[in-house]
């Protein structure tokens, strides 16, 4: 099931994807089972927003692929290497990436998100499955000439516009070996698989448990392919993921 959350401008609703149509659900699939009301509209007539906006945080891995460890020059971590958006962070498919004034080498970087759809602390990996509600993609937006100068990546990471996530929701994925990519003006640069993760989906999120709490509604990003580079002011970047979709930003600066 492909859920997606949209406007027509007036408050956000949420539609299940069906060929050129949204049928319209009752309620926040987060807290209530996808209900339909009987509503459908096109698609093409909507604004897609993000699929969530995290009532407490986005939970992010790093250097969780080994080319891309390799290609900044960077050991692959023992343990998984986390760090944190707020939620301050999350954009929606087609709103702009707003590149920061601070910073003048911004990388996109092509994940695969996970939604948590429970609370849930110290769970094992064989229980990971029973606290995600689904998954979507997302581009991990890093001033990385800031995140190389400063001690922790809170500026290099945090930034508004830095984490747009989107298409859709999809609740029956396997997140085992989907081709995972993103492209710079209908450049590709970078195209992987989640099947090169070092440490899977079920065990990031039994390690970010270990950690911390998870709350229904927070994601977890867990980490990008090689071939990440810079964007540009008045360029465009999509990231795709096979069965989900594709998730497209403008890039700007203000």
């Amino acid at each position: 099931m492909k859920i997606a959350r949209f406007t027509t401008g007036e408050d956000p609703r949420y539609g299940v994807l069906d060929g050129e149509d949204l049928v319209v659900l009752t309620g926040d699939p987060l807290y209530t089972p996808p209900t339909p009301t009987g509503q459908r509209v096109p698609v093409d007539s909507v604004r897609l927003l993000a699929p969530v906006i995290p009532r407490s945080k986005v939970v992010c891995v790093g250097r969780n692929y080994a080319e891309h460890a390799a290609e900044l020059g960077n050991e692959v971590p023992e343990l998984p290497l986390l760090f944190i958006k707020p939620n301050t962070t999350v954009v929606g498919p087609d709103d702009p990436i707003v590149l920061p004034s601070w910073s003048q080498e911004v990388h996109h970087e092509a994940e695969l998100a996970v939604v948590i759809s429970r609370i849930c602390k110290d769970i094992s990996a064989e229980q990971a499955g029973q606290v995600i509600l689904g998954y979507t993609a997302a581009n991990d937006v890093t001033a990385r000439d800031v995140q190389k100068e400063d001690k922790t990546w809170t500026r290099g990471k945090m930034f508004d516009t830095s984490c747009p996530l989107g298409p859709s929701l999809v609740t029956d994925l396997d997140p085992a070996d989907l081709r995972i990519s993103a492209s710079v003006d209908g450049e590709m640069r970078q195209d992987g698989r989640t099947s090169q993760m070092i440490r899977s989906v079920a065990d990031l999120v039994a390690y970010a448990s270990s950690i911390f709490t998870l709350l229904p509604g927070d994601v977890l990003l867990t980490g990008t392919p090689a071939g990440v580079g810079p964007i540009e002011a008045g360029q465009r970047v999509e990231v795709e993921i096979e069965g989900i979709g594709t998730l497209g930003n403008p890039v700007l600066r203000r």
